[in-house]
């Protein structure tokens, strides 16, 4: 039996939890202990615990079922923009400190935002992880990690009609929440190590066409004559022979 630890138990990690081959033991985590008993509800073990920046230098006590763990998934969200390199070194230092040491099959679940807010077709290659401060702390630490910058979250209801949306005309870097774990599932089936791959559905409709088909409104697609910023998932449908459930955006499923 696999065993497999995932870090941050939110929309994301449950949904990966969920996913999971059925025979794999599941530990997780979490920052609520309104989830804990959900969490065992659905047969996986639970551990509370926080590695929010609160200006502390106390650790967290050492997860004591990583030296049993096969693979370790790590979705808490780490944003430098949002706040700023020191609250990413502190949270990734007691992250570190629960985890300790690791060999085995590593996950980090990043962001497509790392890439500059210009027009342009990006592919990995652009943005090497020693030029971004988690992905480089997390290389440094577990060499054998793979990194997966993730599109913009939809499914279940997370659709783009529900947000405030700016910019109509600027292309969307979308990924269904259910071709990310058969991303995850087909990597460790694969025992694949030390990769980084940008995650995003291979389609760019505007953001006014996936509206409009969201909304059920007859709309002429146009030729796309602005300037776009596009995250290139090629590498990994390459490497990994992926073909995506949900490749265009417009069409994810809206419940």
């Amino acid at each position: 039996m696999r065993k497999a630890g995932i870090i941050g138990y939110g929309w994301l990690g449950s949904r990966i939890a969920e996913a999971l081959p059925g025979h794999d033991k599941i530990y997780t985590t979490t920052t609520s202990p309104d989830k804990v008993d959900l969490i065992l509800s659905k047969g996986f073990h639970s551990t509370m615990v926080d590695f929010n920046d609160d200006g502390s230098d106390s650790m967290p006590d050492r997860w004591d079922v990583v030296a049993d763990l096969d693979v370790l998934i790590i979705t808490i969200p780490f944003s430098e923009k949002r706040s700023g390199a020191d609250a990413v070194r502190n949270r990734f230092q007691k992250l570190a400190s629960f985890i300790g040491g690791f060999n085995g099959q590593m996950f980090l679940m990043s962001s497509t935002g790392v890439y500059p807010d210009i027009p342009g077709v990006f592919v990995e290659d652009n943005l090497p992880s020693e030029e971004v401060l988690i992905e480089s702390l997390a290389k440094k630490k577990y060499n054998q990690i793979n990194i997966l910058r993730l599109g913009g979250l939809m499914g279940d209801g997370r659709i783009l009609k529900n947000f405030k949306v700016s910019n109509p005309d600027a292309v969307v870097n979308h990924i269904h929440y259910a071709d990310i774990c058969s991303v995850i599932t087909r990597m460790v089936e694969k025992q694949i190590h030390s990769k980084l791959y940008n995650v995003v559905a291979p389609l760019h409709p505007t953001k006014r066409e996936v509206l409009n088909i969201q909304n059920n409104i007859l709309f002429i697609q146009s030729e796309f004559s602005g300037k776009k910023r596009e995250i290139s998932s090629l590498k990994m449908i390459s490497e990994l022979e992926f073909e995506f459930q949900y490749p265009d955006p417009g069409y994810f499923p809206i419940s």
